[in-house]
């Protein structure tokens, strides 16, 4: 039998206690709770998105419930575009716009969640938004009034689902 003496038996008192501890951080239903004793939200994920002339590309169609993290790169190769996450049952090509064309984000049966404005061409930018299972819609919702067009009606727009 190993006998352990001063420092070393601290030691394994010390880890044997963290172990303790790590194992007791959840709740009783298994869930994470942060430093404030609050339940964390479950599940959600990452999802990787390109933006580009003129298309929304996610790098999967869905995600769990929960934080989702967007990781948005606007590709370019010329304009800058926003990221919109929006919940809506209508098709991606059928949300209410404005005259201009861009999507009128106060607009029936839409309900905008959070978005990221002006990314840069080049540029990678993160969006943490508690989802709750249903229909989305991905969009850049940018009218150019040089140009003359809105980046929503170009095709910059794409369907997500969060189970």
């Amino acid at each position: 039998m190993l006998r352990l003496r001063g420092a070393h038996a601290t030691l394994v008192a010390a880890i044997t206690v963290l172990a303790f501890v790590s194992a007791s951080c959840g709740d009783d239903e298994g869930e994470a709770t942060g430093a404030t004793g609050e339940e964390t939200t479950g599940a959600g994920g990452a999802v990787d998105v390109t933006l580009q002339e003129f298309a929304v590309i996610p790098a999967q169609g869905s995600a769990p419930a929960g934080d989702v993290t967007f990781n948005v790169t606007n590709k370019g190769p010329d304009d800058v575009h926003e990221f919109v996450v929006i919940q809506t049952d209508l098709a991606p090509d059928a949300l209410p716009t404005n005259k201009d064309g861009s999507v009128d984000e106060e607009g029936k049966g839409i309900e905008p969640q959070d978005e990221i404005e002006d990314i840069p061409v080049g540029d990678t930018q993160n969006l943490t938004v508690n989802l709750a299972a249903g229909n989305y819609v991905l969009i850049c919702n940018i009218y150019d009034k040089d140009e003359q067009e809105s980046h929503y009606q170009e095709g910059m727009r794409v369907s997500f689902t969060v189970e």
